[in-house]
C-alpha cells in the first residue's frame, strides 16, 4: 500500500513538473503569434497607404498606361472641284482591318468566315496569321466599305482591329483622269493636281485621349488633344460640261481613225484658263487593278512633236512685225519647189505668186520659207518664243515638257527654212494652244491657269499688236472656207479660224514615210474670240490621215457644242462653198 501510494506521489510530482514548464511555451506561442498578425496588419496598412496615398499619381498613371490611348484623327482631304463647283475628287469613310497575330485564335472558326466574308480563300486568312505570329500588327484588308467593316467586327474575332480611314473617289472617272490625277492608298498625291497641290489639299491630322478595354476596343472618348483640320478645297478652271463633251468627241475620233492616241485642250482667250484637257487614251483612278502605266501620262502637257504648218501663221506675224511685209506683199512661189543646202522644199503645186494671206490660205511651204528667209531666222525666233515655244506655259503641271526651240544662231538657211514651217522644233498641244491664244486675244499671251482665275500677279506677253493679230485671223479663217486646207473645220453658225497641220513622224531612220501627226490648231468666233483650241491625233491609220482630214473635223464638233454650252451668241454665219476638203494639205503638211 506504501509502495502504491509512492509511485502515485512521484507520479504527481512530476506531472505538477510538467505543467509548469508547459505554460511558459504555451505563452510563448501565443505572443509568436500574434506578433506575426499585428505584423501582417501594419504590413497591410502600410500597403494600402502606400498605394492610395504615397504612390497614388503614379499608379494611377501606370492604369491610364494601360487602359487610355492617344489616337489619331485623320483629317480629311480636301475636295477637288470644276469652276462649277462639280465635284471633280472627294473623300469617302472607309473601314481598315488590322490584326494582331499574337492575340488572334487561328482554330477560331470566325477567321475562315472573315475571309468568306472578304472574297478570300478560307485557309489563306489562318496561313497569314501563321506566318506573321511572331508580329503585333498586320493588314487583314484596306478601304472597306462601313457596312462590311461592320459585319467584319460583328464577328468578334480575338485579335482583330478595326480603324477608320478615307478612301479617294473620282466622280468623273477617266473623263478628268489626266488633270485630276490620283493618290496612293494613304491620300498622298501621286499624279497631276493631287501631285501638284498635294499639301494644300492634305491638312492637318488631329489626335483624341480615348479609353480602351484589354482587347483594345474604344469604350470611351475622354478627352480631344487636337481638332482635325480639314484639307482646303480646290476650285479649278475646268469646265465639266466641256470636259465631257471634248472628251467623248476625241475618244470617237481616235478609234475611227485607229490612232495610237491623241489630245485636246481648250483655253478661255479672256483670262489664260483650260476650259477642258483631254487624252486618249485615259485611265479610271477608281479601279487602280486595270491601269495601264502608258494610259496615265498627260499627253497633252507631257508629249512633243512638231507642229508642222501649224506655225506658220507666226511666221507670217513675224513678217508683219518687221514692217517690209503687208498682207498684200506677193511672193512668187514658182515652181512649186525650192532648193536650200542640196535639199528640196515642195508645195502640193505650183501656185505661182501668192500674197501673203493665200500662203496660209494654200500652206505653201515655198511661200513661207521664202518669206522667213527674207526677214531672217533672229525675227522669227523670237516670234516663235514670244508665242511660248521653248518655255514654260505656266500651268505648274507635274511633269510638263518645255519643248524645243533651237537657237537661231546656228541655223543654216535650210534650218530656218523648215522651222518656218513646224519642222525642226518641238511644242505640245498646250504649247500650240497658248500660241493661238495669243493671236485671239490682241496679240497678248497669257500665262496658262488650271486654278479658277487664272494666274494672278503675272503680267502678259505681248507676241504682236492688235492689228496684226487681227489680220492673222483674218488669214486663218481662209483656211476653212473654199479653197483652204481645212473646210471640215467650218461651223455653220459661228466664224472660226484654224490652220492644219500634217508632219511625218521621226523613225529609227529619219521621217517616217507612213507616220504621221495630224494637227489643227484654231480659234473662235474670229471677230470677238472666246476660245483657242489644239488637237493633236498621234499615227491615224487608214487612208485620212492629215490635218484637215482627221483633226478638222473634230475641232468643229467640238467648238459649236462648247460656244453653245458656253451661251455665245452665233455671230456673223458665213456660207461653206463646196469645195475640196484638204486637198492642198496632203504635199504641204498642212
Amino acid at each position: 500500500m506504501k509502495a502504491n501510494d509512492r509511485r502515485a506521489a512521484q507520479r504527481g510530482a512530476m506531472e505538477q513538473a510538467e505543467s509548469g514548464q508547459a505554460a511558459p511555451a504555451m505563452l510563448w506561442r501565443y505572443y509568436a503569434v500574434a506578433i506575426v498578425l499585428v505584423a501582417c496588419f501594419i504590413v497591410l496598412v502600410w500597403r494600402v497607404i502606400d498605394l492610395q496615398v504615397i504612390n497614388h499619381e503614379f499608379l494611377r498613371s501606370q492604369g491610364d498606361m494601360r487602359t487610355v490611348r492617344v489616337e489619331p484623327i485623320q483629317a480629311t482631304r480636301g475636295k477637288i472641284l470644276d469652276r462649277n463647283g462639280e465635284p471633280l475628287a472627294v473623300s469617302a469613310p472607309v473601314v481598315t482591318l488590322w490584326a494582331n497575330p499574337q492575340e488572334a485564335q487561328e482554330n477560331d472558326e470566325g477567321w475562315r468566315k472573315l475571309a468568306d466574308l472578304l472574297g478570300m480563300q478560307s485557309d489563306e486568312m489562318v496561313k497569314r496569321l501563321r506566318r506573321h505570329k511572331g508580329k503585333e500588327f498586320i493588314y487583314v484588308q484596306r478601304q472597306l466599305s462601313p457596312e462590311t467593316g461592320r459585319l467584319a467586327m460583328d464577328l468578334k474575332l480575338q485579335g482583330l482591329y478595326a480603324k477608320r480611314e478615307f478612301k479617294r473617289y473620282y466622280p468623273a472617272g477617266e473623263v478628268a483622269a489626266h488633270i485630276v490625277g490620283i493618290t496612293d492608298i494613304d491620300e498622298k498625291g501621286q499624279e497631276g493636281i493631287e501631285l501638284a497641290f498635294d499639301e494644300y489639299l492634305r491638312g492637318v491630322n488631329g489626335s483624341k485621349k480615348v479609353l480602351k478595354d484589354r482587347r483594345g476596343y474604344v469604350i470611351k472618348d475622354l478627352s480631344l488633344l487636337q481638332d482635325a483640320q480639314s484639307g482646303t478645297d480646290l476650285r479649278l478652271s475646268i469646265d465639266l460640261r466641256l470636259q465631257y463633251m471634248a472628251y467623248r468627241e476625241l475618244k470617237a475620233a481616235v478609234e475611227a481613225h485607229h490612232a495610237k492616241s491623241g489630245s485636246l485642250v481648250i483655253l478661255d482667250v479672256r483670262t489664260g484658263e483650260v476650259l477642258a484637257m483631254v487624252n486618249q487614251p485615259s485611265f479610271n483612278p477608281n479601279n487602280r487593278d486595270s491601269m495601264n502605266p502608258s494610259g496615265l501620262r498627260n499627253r497633252a502637257v507631257t508629249d512633243l512633236f512638231e507642229p508642222g504648218s501649224t506655225v506658220k501663221p507666226l511666221s507670217i506675224a513675224a513678217a508683219l512685225k518687221t514692217g517690209s511685209f503687208t498682207t498684200e506683199t506677193r511672193i512668187n512661189t514658182s515652181p512649186g519647189f525650192l532648193r536650200l543646202n542640196g535639199q528640196t522644199i515642195r508645195d502640193a503645186r505650183d501656185y505661182g505668186t501668192l500674197d501673203l494671206v493665200s500662203i496660209i490660205t494654200k500652206s505653201s511651204n515655198v511661200g513661207t520659207s521664202k518669206v522667213a528667209l527674207k526677214i531672217g531666222g533672229e525675227a522669227v525666233f523670237e516670234t516663235f518664243y514670244q508665242a511660248g515655244f521653248g518655255q514654260s506655259s505656266g500651268i505648274e503641271f507635274p511633269g510638263e515638257a518645255v519643248g524645243v526651240l533651237p537657237n537661231f544662231t546656228k541655223w543654216q538657211p535650210i534650218r530656218l527654212a523648215t522651222l518656218s514651217y513646224g519642222y525642226g522644233l518641238s511644242v505640245t498641244t498646250l504649247q500650240l494652244a497658248q500660241s493661238y491664244m495669243a493671236i485671239a486675244a490682241d496679240g497678248v499671251r497669257r500665262p496658262v491657269s488650271l486654278i479658277k482665275g487664272g494666274q494672278q500677279g503675272v503680267s502678259p506677253q505681248e507676241v504682236m499688236s492688235p492689228g496684226i493679230s487681227k489680220h492673222i485671223r483674218e488669214m486663218l479663217e481662209t483656211v476653212v472656207l473654199k479653197g483652204g486646207t481645212g473646210t471640215r473645220a467650218h461651223v455653220a453658225e459661228y466664224r472660226v479660224a484654224g490652220k492644219t497641220g500634217t508632219t511625218h513622224k521621226v523613225g529609227e531612220h529619219g521621217y517616217a514615210d507612213d507616220a504621221y501627226n495630224a494637227v489643227f490648231a484654231g480659234l473662235a468666233p474670229v471677230e470677238k474670240p472666246r476660245l483657242a483650241m489644239a488637237i493633236l491625233m498621234n499615227e491615224p491609220q487608214g487612208s485620212e490621215y492629215y490635218g484637215g482630214e482627221v483633226s478638222a473635223p473634230v475641232f468643229a464638233r467640238v467648238v459649236a457644242n462648247a460656244l453653245r454650252l458656253l451661251n455665245v451668241a452665233p455671230d456673223r454665219a458665213i456660207p461653206m462653198v463646196a469645195g475640196a476638203s484638204g486637198s492642198d494639205s496632203k504635199r504641204n503638211g498642212g
